[in-house]
């Protein structure tokens, strides 16, 4: 099947990549406008199909791609993919604006066309694991060491994660939204998410100044705890305390759910099932709640 990886910065070589590359039944195209990249990629994983732009991979009749560019880039990269009938995995976000999202959503659904978005959490061991646990109370952090941002730029490149993981996990439907956020000299320095529904609160938590790079996630409910550091280490307590780590060999992409969204993406691009993006949109709709609250 041939398929292309669009945009090969840093995520897409060390994460997506890999993955792509070891798939048995897949005809690669590598693109990207960084010539001196696009070649040192392709030689090193031994792929002659290599292209500068968009056109020139639609021209090449690639069935399904995945779009790794900066955000910026995603409309005028998805929307000539899904007009020539790609199906199309895109990082998150699908866009800065809720607008522009839902104009490629609508695109893709006029196309019946799949649009996947890179939610790939969803598909972690670890946070997997976590949706079967007890979820009366959900608290989740992502924080940065020292790096407060643009309001919609974090929103919608790195707290989107944790509006989304908070949705997944939620054990049944939100109810109330409640944002708070602190903008300081027009950058964010942190959000505080807190969705609730009966019988259950979902906090989600950012601080941009925190002085750490962390994750963390915890489920509790019926007497027991659940929590999942930095999507490897599951710690549980009843009664006790017990670490599970992340097993050697495991590989990164693995544990933190891409090759299994991958996979997914793949199966259904050769099995004729196309993705809807709604639940994504979803997603968008919550962050651009968060962005309004905080410009």
């Amino acid at each position: 099947m041939k398929t292309a990886l669009i945009g090969l910065g840093d995520i897409a070589e060390k994460a997506y990549l890999p993955v792509l590359a070891a798939q048995p039944a897949l005809d690669l195209h590598l693109c990207t406008r960084n010539t001196a990249r696009l070649d040192r990629l392709g030689d090193t994983y031994r792929i002659a199909a290599r292209s500068s732009s968009v056109d020139e991979v639609i021209k090449a009749g690639v069935e399904a791609a995945f779009v790794h560019a900066a955000t910026n880039a995603h409309p005028e990269i998805v929307e000539p993919l899904l007009r020539a009938g790609v199906h199309v995995y895109v990082d998150k976000p699908i866009a800065y604006t809720l607008a522009e999202s839902e104009r490629l959503v609508r695109l893709a659904r006029s196309e019946g066309r799949s649009l996947m978005v890179g939610f790939n959490r969803r598909h972690a061991p670890g946070y997997v694991g976590l949706a079967s646990h007890p979820r009366h109370l959900l608290l989740m952090e992502k924080n940065r060491a020292n790096h407060p941002d643009a309001p919609r730029r974090v929103i919608f490149d790195d707290f989107i994660h944790v509006a989304d993981t908070l949705r997944f996990l939620a054990p049944g439907p939100v109810t109330d939204t409640t944002i708070r956020t602190r903008v300081r000299d027009r950058l964010i320095e942190h959000i505080v998410l807190e969705l609730s529904g009966d019988g259950f609160t979902a906090i989600g938590v950012m601080n941009r100044v925190g002085g750490a790079s962390e994750e963390s996630c915890e489920a509790m409910g019926d007497g027991a705890k659940r929590r999942v550091v930095n999507l490897g280490d599951v710690i549980e307590y009843k009664g006790g305390e017990s670490l599970v780590r992340r097993p050697d060999w495991v590989p990164v992409a693995r544990q933190r759910g891409i090759e299994q969204i991958c996979l997914e993406f793949l199966a259904a691009v050769r099995e004729g099932r196309v993705i809807d993006a709604g639940d994504a949109l979803a997603t968008h709709a919550l962050c651009e709640q968060i962005a309004e609250h905080a410009a």
